[in-house]
């Protein structure tokens, strides 16, 4: 038999690996999963991407689509299956899968239909990536991250959600129209639930360390002439208004997962407003999951930061719990 053209074009030195260590997976492959797995791959985080869905043909179109772009990226090797174990070893497995907030509904509708699909994929990934980082983004993110915990079983460490962080980036956004100085510049917090009871920390705002609340002390309340309080306002409805626009948020939640994912890939340990469980945080008492800055490392979330807080913003991210903690009572797991 005659050699191959691989044979006669190079010499084998050693085996070359199937495998790296940079393995992401994206679990959905829906508005929000390729606006994820575009991100991952534009910004070369990962060096092999696994996709995963129930519907075969717009799986493999969304893959052979990737794939035939390799060209003009970094050599990323992108694989997809309805089968889960295309994702064994991955580092990071993200969980974008669920059904669709339909115009006009809240993400706390969304909490037990979420929940029934989550039953499957949940144990799936981690029969086959055992030591993976679970990052969730389907809605309603707080209450499915809970969930995704308890059906893991991993430590709150590895698991975590997408959480406040898009929100924080839109806080960012809407105050730099106000002020016209760059979102990056701009460093100001939403925390508690990502939805309706989300909390501005208007105390710590600051611009190069200017705390804006000590040269406007009535910047976020009802009585600011400038109505900077609308901010948060534009914030809560930034989702709504884009689904009511096109239907689906995409874009956005897919660049703040990538921002997430590359903090835990190349162990950056930035500071991001993530979903974690915040039992004995500011007084919270509820066994449930909401967003505070963390850092962000290898090995998931290693630190909480603690929060300087008014007594009303404490105020609001105790009720937030307790408003999480009864819708997930009411959950079948």
């Amino acid at each position: 038999m005659a050699e191959s053209l691989a044979t006669q074009l190079m010499t084998e030195v050693v085996p070359a690996l199937d495998r790296s260590g940079g393995k992401v997976t994206v679990v959905g492959v829906g508005q929000v999963g390729m606006a994820c797995a575009f991100s991952l791959l534009t910004q070369n985080i990962c060096s092999e991407l696994a996709l995963v869905d129930v519907m075969a043909d717009k799986l493999m179109g969304e893959m052979l689509d990737l794939q035939h772009g390799l060209t003009f990226l970094k050599n990323v090797k992108i694989n997809a299956s309805t089968d889960y174990a295309v994702t064994a070893g991955s580092k990071v497995c993200i969980v974008t899968a669920g059904a669709r907030q339909r115009e006009g509904e809240s993400r706390l509708s969304l909490v037990q239909r979420n929940t029934d699909i989550f039953k499957n994929i949940i144990p799936n990934l981690i029969k086959h990536s055992p030591d993976t980082i679970l990052l969730i983004v389907s809605n309603p993110v707080d209450i499915l991250t809970s969930v995704a915990q308890k059906l893991s079983g991993l430590p709150n460490n590895r698991v975590f959600g997408s959480g406040c962080n898009l929100d924080s980036s839109r806080f960012r956004f809407h105050l730099s129209q106000k002020l016209n100085v760059a979102p990056s510049s701009i460093h100001g917090w939403i925390i508690g639930e990502h939805g309706d009871s989300s909390v501005p920390v208007w105390s710590g705002v600051n611009i190069a360390g200017v705390r804006l609340r000590e040269v406007n002390p009535e910047i976020g309340t009802k009585e600011d002439p400038e109505k900077f309080n609308e901010v948060h306002k534009e914030v809560v409805n930034s989702a709504y208004e884009i689904i009511r626009l096109k239907g689906y948020t995409s874009w956005g939640i897919g660049l703040s997962v990538s921002s997430l994912v590359s903090s835990i890939v190349k162990n950056q340990r930035r500071c991001c407003v993530i979903s974690t469980n915040v039992k004995g945080h500011h007084g919270i008492k509820e066994d449930v999951f909401l967003s505070l800055p963390c850092v962000l490392g290898e090995n998931g979330v290693t630190h909480v930061i603690h929060l300087t807080l008014t007594t009303q913003e404490i105020t609001q991210l105790q009720q937030s719990a307790k408003t999480l903690h009864e819708v997930q009572a009411g959950l079948q797991l």
